[in-house]
């Protein structure tokens, strides 16, 4: 997953699907997930969402902050990748 000249490396698809299930298994309802790249870290890490709203705080993200940037959101639930 996320392979190619746009993105910083490859994210295995088996812990993209841990992550999908670790989201739609907590208690907290979340119906969304960010999947967010640092570069101090060099990896790729998740941020569950509730709702839409909170995509709000991601849009900087897309632009860069600090050493994390946004590299998509995805619905939980038909694991389909939004457009913010």
């Amino acid at each position: 997953m996320f392979e190619g000249p746009d993105y910083p490396q490859s994210l295995d698809e088996e812990l993209f699907e841990e992550w999908l299930e670790k989201g739609r298994q907590s208690k907290i309802s979340y119906e969304f997930m960010a999947v967010i790249w640092d570069d101090f870290d060099k990896s790729y890490s998740p941020r569950f969402l509730e709702n839409r709203d909170e995509f709000s705080e991601f849009r900087d993200l897309s632009h860069r902050i600090g050493s994390e940037w946004l590299i998509a959101i995805y619905d939980l639930y038909s694991e389909s990748r939004l457009n913010i």
